[in-house]
């Protein structure tokens, strides 16, 4: 990309070197430098997820399967494809662990930031932006297995040692790409949580400072409290800084949501919708800002007839946007088949091997991302019940007493007893396997979401293009 590719905030817009606007279309690429369960397969946390492969596969198959995992997930053709389908900009969740270690903390890894190089440069071949997001940070800066914490506490925003380092590896990384054009910028930290409402906007303020000294240009992508949902605790808005919320509607998400329809009793549709957004964004449209969505997107079933409804709920979020002139960032790119534009097939060797768990895993509900609580309401009543008689005022943060138990019971209590089983499934791997297993994921080896694919392409079709069919 040329320095006339350099973007910026003018006003509520994103533009250009030459002043023209640009309204970012992409996709996520979670699952990648940062894993999530649902996203590959594994129950509980990535962390526990590599410990149990390296304890079942050795040092030597552990490092080879992760290796070729990490360049086979994106690559060329992946970003090809992106491009093919008139999306421009990628979003790169991280992990700071392929940075840094807790043993060694603030000594940096270059690995990292070769990992994030293969992405950056392979876009950018492509004519597709990147955004670089750290999804998980020391001391874990919410209180789920996105940030790979094992426990329901976000506990970054209370000790200075967990902020200082995440300070410390964004001036790394905006030394790195400080002339990268192709770089639309820096999201600093992925979905924050903080209890108080008092930490968050001084620490962005304390972050802009730490990244303007080494790098002036980049514009920020500031995720809102509360995962990205709530902006009230900010006064007078960054400058060259985007202000981002997340934009999940509840009928692609819940099991049983209907769209239009009602969905955990409330009626859905289009108008309602809408007005979740407005009011996701109306801090930035107070100030002026430009309007970027980054995450939204339902999860798929293999239901003709649910599915459909929820490619309806897709077209109608993205009419919205356009109508509002915001950016856009779909999550995600490619899984094992539950949210993916892209997905790992399932006769493929990695699904195959992993099938028992998988199956455990849907019964037992342990994904908090698209699983379902019917095989469990037998533990699960139990508790309301008690809490509705002992407990009846009990509303923790973020989301209230029934989110919480269902992570401690489900997502936890569950779901960390089944990594067992998980690496136990790779127990008769063969160093010269694992290459194999994790080449699934090469984009030549996976299957397309024909339907999410075409509705892409639709939206993003230049006026008076023929739609495909």
């Amino acid at each position: 990309m040329e320095s006339s590719a350099w973007l910026r905030v003018a006003g509520d817009r994103l533009v250009d070197g030459s002043g023209e606007t640009v309204v970012l279309a992409g996709v996520g690429l979670g699952g990648w430098m940062n894993m999530e369960n649902f996203i590959t397969g594994y129950p509980a946390t990535e962390s526990l997820q590599r410990a149990a492969l390296r304890r079942v596969l050795g040092q030597e198959a552990y490092e080879r399967f992760f290796d070729r995992f990490l360049t086979d997930f994106f690559g060329p053709a992946d970003a090809a494809y992106l491009a093919s389908l008139g999306l421009n900009c990628l979003r790169v969740p991280f992990s700071y662990r392929h940075f840094e270690s807790d043993d060694e903390p603030f000594t940096l890894r270059p690995e990292g930031f070769r990992r994030l190089d293969q992405v950056v440069d392979a876009c950018a071949a492509a004519g597709v932006y990147t955004i670089l997001d750290l999804h998980a940070a020391p001391g874990w800066q919410n209180g789920d297995w996105h940030s790979d914490n094992p426990t329901h506490q976000a506990m970054f925003w209370q000790h200075r040692h967990f902020q200082d380092r995440v300070v410390h590896l964004w001036e790394a990384i905006a030394d790195r790409y400080r002339d990268e054009p192709a770089v639309a910028g820096y999201n600093p930290i992925n979905e924050p949580a903080d209890p108080s409402g008092e930490v968050i906007g001084p620490y962005y303020a304390r972050l802009e400072r730490a990244i303007r000294a080494v790098d002036p240009r980049h514009v920020l992508f500031l995720d809102g409290n509360r995962y990205s949902t709530d902006f009230s605790m900010f006064g007078e808005p960054l400058p060259n800084s985007v202000y981002t919320a997340h934009d999940y509607a509840l009928p692609g998400i819940a099991a049983d949501g209907e769209y239009p329809g009602r969905t955990l009793g409330q009626w859905y549709d289009r108008t309602t919708v809408e007005a979740t957004f407005l009011r996701r964004t109306e801090y930035m449209r107070r100030t002026g800002t430009p309007l970027w969505i980054g995450e939204f997107g339902p999860i798929y079933t293999g239901q003709p007839a649910r599915d459909a409804a929820r490619y309806q709920l897709l077209a109608d979020q993205l009419d919205i946007y356009r109508e509002y002139g915001a950016s856009w960032s779909l999550w995600t790119y490619k899984d094992i088949g539950r949210q993916g534009l892209v997905y790992a097939r399932p006769d493929s060797p990695y699904l195959r091997r992993i099938a028992p768990v998988l199956e455990k895993k849907e019964r037992l509900g342990v994904d908090s991302w698209g699983g379902s609580d019917r095989g469990v309401r037998h533990i699960l009543d139990p508790i309301d019940t008690l809490f509705d008689a002992e407990f009846p005022d009990f509303d923790p943060f973020p989301w209230g007493r029934r989110h919480w138990i269902h992570r401690l019971v489900r997502h936890v209590l569950l779901a960390e007893p089944l990594v067992a089983e998980y690496g136990r499934c790779f127990a008769d791997v063969e160093p010269e396997q694992v290459e194999e297993l994790a080449a699934s994921f090469a984009y030549h080896a996976c299957a397309r979401r024909e339907p999410l694919a075409r509705l892409l392409r639709d939206h993003l079709a230049p006026d008076g293009a023929a739609p495909t069919s």
